[in-house]
């Protein structure tokens, strides 16, 4: 399969989104922008599409898809009933950053839901994003459109570096605007529950409905529990190379990676440190990237996963990321969560 790339212009919009529309239909698969991050796409009430964005990712079947929609009154053919509190989110953060797990409705096959009886619903507020899903149908299945386990992708070159003919069409749009997956908070339980935190934080959720509680758990590869929502279980977000996390009072942080950073070469392996504005200078790395200034989450959401993606073009072998010094109860909650994902979980403390 040879996969097509089609850049968005003013010119080729309307066409554009009428043959990738075509090609969903068809039970073919488009990866798209969104402002989080470039979704792949496929048919989402359609059984055999679902399947296909399972093996063009290489992921696990039991990982459930989000369903994407352009509009609210679509909602309520895909859930069997739309709360109070869906309503209340809607109204808030619809379009946006926000994905809402329901109870399904029997026309969402449950190859679409990981094999759950609920449903993961999200409306993007990217203008391409949704003027294809509604040309497409109404309905698109799409998580992240990368190679499971690898870093989202915010440009359309990094969708192409994993799933090149994999797939039938590439959606140019440019670079995504906020560079992490979407809040998603599942409505299904009282109080409702936290279980992917994003750019809409618990305390606008907790404004909105009152108590929200996080989901605290990691689930591990060999559990047999099947995860309500895409990335719970299975690495996620990861670069190829070996990403370590230290974490400490400033100046001892910086002396443990330099002295790692020299182990590292002495082992003849290309090393990277991600580091702030503020503190990128003060390393010995082969290669460096700035996170942004400290305390800025939104910067670091936007860059974080550019960067890890950077590392692979780099050949970067062993990286070195501080602690992002950004608020651990806002933005910066999501930020921490992809990277310690992306770390496996490594971190030293100094």
């Amino acid at each position: 399969m040879v996969t097509k790339v089609i850049t968005i212009s003013e010119v080729n919009r309307a066409d554009a989104l009428r043959e990738a529309g075509k090609v969903i239909k068809a039970g073919g698969l488009v990866a798209f922008p969104t402002e989080t991050v470039y979704g792949l796409g496929g048919d989402a009430l359609n059984s055999a599409s679902a399947k296909k964005i399972y093996e063009a990712k290489g992921r696990p079947s039991d990982n459930p898809l989000i369903v994407h929609i352009s509009s609210m009154e679509a909602l309520p053919a895909i859930v069997e009933e739309v709360p109070e509190t869906a309503k209340k989110l809607a109204s808030l953060f619809w379009p946006g950053p926000l994905t809402m797990i329901l109870k399904k409705s029997d026309r969402v096959p449950r190859e679409t839901t990981g094999g759950l009886d609920t449903v993961a619903v999200r409306m993007p507020v990217n203008d391409v994003a949704l003027d294809f899903i509604a040309a497409a149908g109404g309905y698109v299945a799409a998580p992240s459109a990368n190679r499971s386990g690898r870093p989202s992708p915010t440009a359309a070159t990094y969708v192409a570096e994993d799933m090149e003919g994999r797939i039938e069409l590439i959606l140019d749009g440019g670079q995504a605007t906020l560079g992490l997956e979407s809040t998603i908070v599942d409505l299904t339980v009282e109080p409702p529950m936290i279980l992917r935190p994003g750019f809409v934080t618990e305390e606008m959720l907790a404004a909105a409905l009152g108590e929200v509680v996080k989901d605290e758990t990691l689930l591990r590869e060999d559990s047999g529990q099947a995860p309500k929502a895409p990335g719970m279980k299975y690495r996620h977000y990861a670069p190829k190379g070996e990403l370590v996390i230290v974490r400490g009072r400033e100046e001892k942080v910086t002396a443990c990676i330099n002295e790692k950073l020299r182990t590292g070469r002495a082992e003849n392996k290309k090393t990277g440190v991600i580091a702030s504005d503020e503190t990128i200078g003060r390393y010995e790395a082969d290669v460096c990237f700035s996170i942004g200034r400290k305390n800025s989450a939104k910067a670091a959401a936007e860059r974080l996963y550019r960067i890890l993606r950077e590392c692979d073009d780099e050949g970067v072998e062993l990286i070195f990321s501080e602690y992002p010094e950004c608020d651990d109860e806002g933005v910066g909650a999501a930020v921490m969560n992809r990277l310690m994902k992306a770390a496996g979980h490594r971190i030293i403390d100094v």
